[in-house]
């Protein structure tokens, strides 16, 4: 099939490298949205990757290609993550859409909020010694920074005359 070199792949990432793997789904009404490719996909993952690669379901937006396709809805993220984490995936995201509670990292162990995202912007910030959870000391998998950075959402001014000129 088509999506083997894709999984052999992520499989080979994982472990044969030292590199950080995260996986993100563009979540598209109509292509890749039911129920059964969530669980299956899901699946894969617990099994293959490992319960602590974070993935992230990105919702699509029609705004350069696929323009007769409606944008992804929130409840179809949720509906994604919440069978992600049943099958046992800890971190597990929702994305392009405002949804603090999906878009944040929670404690596997205590289940307590470690960082707080909406969108762009961090909220609160529970890890200490660059990956412990602040309450319970559980190691969040993942790398981080003892605090957090403040890039969030920036808008940078563009003009297509100093562009035209390269």
């Amino acid at each position: 099939s088509a999506l083997k070199p894709v999984l052999d792949t992520l499989v080979y990432i994982k472990t044969k490298t030292k590199v950080w793997l995260e996986i993100t789904n563009l979540v598209i009404p109509g292509e890749n949205d039911s129920d059964k490719e969530f669980h299956e996909m899901t699946e894969w993952i617990a099994a293959n990757l490992g319960k602590d690669v974070p993935l992230h379901f990105s919702a699509f937006h029609p705004d350069f290609r696929m323009l007769e396709k409606p944008p992804t809805s929130p409840g179809s993220l949720t509906r994604a993550r919440e069978i992600a984490v049943s099958k046992g995936l800890r971190y597990v995201y929702t994305g392009n859409v405002h949804d603090t509670k999906g878009g944040s990292t929670y404690c596997h162990s205590c289940s307590k909020l470690l960082i707080e995202r909406d969108w762009y912007e961090l909220g609160e910030y529970n890890l200490v010694n660059n990956n412990q959870c602040r309450f319970c000391n559980t190691i969040c998998s993942g790398i981080f920074d003892e605090i957090p950075g403040n890039w969030g959402r920036k808008r940078i001014p563009v003009r297509l005359a100093d562009i035209a000129k390269n």
